[in-house]
């Protein structure tokens, strides 16, 4: 069933787990996802980054449609979400679609350009009847913002989000959650991320409403608990399951067909989705 993000935050706060948003860019990712979680019966959401459209990995014209009426017919709760949107038309497009979540994404911006957008974004979604994800603070890794796609991952406390302005941030703008920066990196790590968890507390009670955790890939099933205990309810997972994907291609290579690939691809990518599930639902 089609839900939005203030649908299913309460099935988490309840169960004290979190939501995994997984990152999707073609129809093996969708039903990896969507099976795995019909199979746990736990609710999940379907996410599109604009970085995809970006850098020409896939189209919302076409992915978009897909993850709506796979969400509708589902089993369980499935929220369909724009990630990292950075510009207002591009969000509207998605909510005409039918998604019922969208993340503006003004993290490069100064604080009052971001309360600003963030604002317009709120007020244009809930007419639509949509979530609202904001961000305040910086994240290292690949990022799509305004100032174009750019890739640094050293992970400065000086980016980390500031409790304070999150509280206010929330306040000003209505958003329905909020991504934040503690010590986690977009994309792959290449080294032990230092996640500052005792700052996700203090985010938690400062903002008020639900955090969201980016770079949540490769990071330890006994990390994703304490963020979850400290108060994350969506966890945003793309690197490692698109990686299992492609090492379960690797593992039949060579291959004589092309729908062996993807057939592989995909049940790779379902076992390394139920994992996190697994994990952030509180079942291993």
């Amino acid at each position: 069933m089609l839900v939005t993000l203030k649908d299913i935050y309460p099935i988490a706060q309840e169960k004290q787990m979190a939501i995994g948003a997984f990152n999707v860019v073609a129809l093996e990712n969708i039903v990896a996802v969507i099976e795995t979680a019909e199979k746990l019966n736990v609710p999940v959401i379907l996410a599109f980054a604009q970085t995809h459209e970006e850098n020409q990995v896939a189209s919302l014209d076409i992915l978009g449609p897909i993850m709506v009426m796979a969400a509708k017919t589902s089993s369980v709760p499935v929220a369909v979400h724009l990630d990292h949107g950075i510009s207002e038309a591009y969000i509207e497009k998605a909510l005409k679609m039918g998604f019922r979540s969208v993340m503006f994404d003004g993290s490069s911006l100064p604080f009052d350009e971001n309360v600003e957008m963030t604002k317009r974004v709120v007020e244009m979604a809930h007419r639509y009847g949509a979530s609202v994800e904001g961000e305040i603070g910086k994240m290292a890794g690949v990022t799509l913002n305004h100032e174009g796609i750019t890739e640094n991952r050293k992970s400065k406390r000086s980016n980390y989000t500031d409790p304070d302005q999150a509280k206010r941030f929330v306040e000003l703008t209505g958003v329905d959650c909020l991504a934040c920066s503690f010590g986690t990196v977009h994309g792959e790590y290449f080294s032990k991320p230092d996640i500052d968890f005792e700052l996700v507390k203090v985010l938690s009670e400062a903002a008020q409403v639900p955090l969201v955790m980016h770079g949540g890939s490769g990071v330890s099933h006994e990390d994703y608990k304490r963020v979850i205990k400290n108060g994350v309810r969506k966890i945003n997972y793309f690197t490692y399951m698109d990686k299992a994907g492609g090492e379960g291609i690797n593992a039949i290579y060579p291959i004589q067909y092309y729908h062996e690939a993807l057939r592989a691809g995909q049940k790779a990518m379902q076992k390394d989705v139920e994992a996190a599930m697994r994990c952030f639902a509180n079942m291993d």
